[in-house]
């Protein structure tokens, strides 16, 4: 075969990608490794699920794999220079979830500046009326300006708040603040103003813990969090402290890692911590983009001579509205592909004074 899926196109782009190739489904192989390497010996390509960690050895099996697709966005599952030492191309949709990782933050904002919405939800018609607060004239800090914060960005101004922002790794003369009508400010200045904190931090390992009691000592009491960053952007005994106190009112994380809440910390006793099942990336409108992107490049690399050079790099951009299949070939890659949310920056490379 010359394409094995372990994780589901949508049906559109999986009959486009059968029309040219060999394809294969075969989902119940991520629950079974050793399964998995006895049929990786003819694949040249593969579409894997964020659990299936890819490593030198795994790639041992797979002499003749030439591209490597994921749905979601991150490489810490995937041995990058493994991959460039045999030539095999990482393809990832990094821009198809910039979207709906930038809806998830506001609607995450709308339900806890209105909590009385979630005690509906939940089936409590006769709960007290709970007082709101309204977006409009708040003013609203954003911590990282990873794509969905561009995104969110608008959305937010449309409605009439006040954006102040920091991010680590831009200056705060940056055209970037300006074009997004976000008011740059120092960190501690972001939380001492901000009724609410949007966090989505481009994340590297010399950012862990990076919300700390120091950082979270400057709260505006009474603030609401939302994120979609990794959860090892926080230090959890810090929240913890600062959701006990009332520094932070509530907060809502998308995507808590292993361990993070787990029962017997501190965090898990917090009522005030909503944490969800990386459910920012998962809309239909991404998934259609995400599988048309995926479809389309593993065409190209299968279609392109084995000596082209591809390089495992993270996928070049494309559209936000990418939806349709194309009408003939697949578009070429553009000679820059953008940083997503969730991928890390490497630990050795400069930080960007502008995205």
């Amino acid at each position: 075969m010359e394409i094995l899926l372990l994780e589901r196109l949508v049906p559109e782009a999986h009959a486009w990608l059968e029309a040219r190739h060999r394809v294969a489904y075969r989902p119940e192989l991520a629950q079974d490794l050793a399964a998995l390497r006895k049929q990786l010996y003819n694949v040249q390509a593969l579409v894997l699920p964020r659990k299936v960690v890819v490593t030198r050895e795994f790639l041992d099996f797979a002499p003749v794999l030439r591209g490597l697709a994921r749905m979601h966005v991150g490489t810490d599952n995937t041995d990058l220079e493994a991959c460039r030492e045999r030539r095999i191309r990482v393809v990832q949709a990094i821009n198809a979830h910039v979207r709906s990782n930038a809806e998830y933050l506001l609607a995450s904002l709308l339900l806890l500046f209105r909590r009385g919405i979630g005690t509906s939800i939940k089936g409590d018609r006769t709960a007290p009326a709970t007082l709101g607060r309204e977006i409009h004239g708040s003013t609203i800090g954003i911590l990282g300006l990873a794509p969905s914060a561009h995104a969110l960005a608008m959305m937010l101004d449309g409605m009439g708040a006040r954006l102040i922002g920091y991010d680590p790794a831009v200056h705060h003369t940056a055209a970037t603040w300006q074009r997004l009508r976000i008011q740059p400010a120092g960190l501690h200045e972001l939380m001492a103003q901000a009724d609410a904190v949007s966090v989505q931090v481009l994340y590297a390992s010399r950012y862990e813990r990076f919300v700390s009691d120091k950082v979270l000592a400057h709260c505006k009491p009474g603030q609401v969090w939302v994120g979609t960053t990794r959860s090892s952007l926080f230090d959890p005994d810090a929240l913890a402290r600062a959701l006990a106190d009332g520094r932070i009112e509530a907060a809502m994380l998308d995507g808590g890692e292993a361990g993070f809440a787990a029962r017997g910390t501190p965090l898990h006793e917090q009522r005030n911590l909503f944490l969800t099942p990386r459910l920012g990336s998962y809309t239909r409108e991404s998934r259609v983009r995400a599988s048309w992107y995926v479809a389309q490049r593993l065409h190209e690399v299968l279609s392109a001579p084995r000596n082209s050079g591809f390089e495992p790099i993270l996928s070049a951009s494309m559209g936000l509205d990418s939806v349709a299949p194309p009408e003939s070939q697949p578009a070429p890659l553009s000679d820059r592909a953008p940083l997503s949310d969730n991928a890390p920056l490497s630990d050795n490379a400069p930080l960007p004074d502008e995205l």
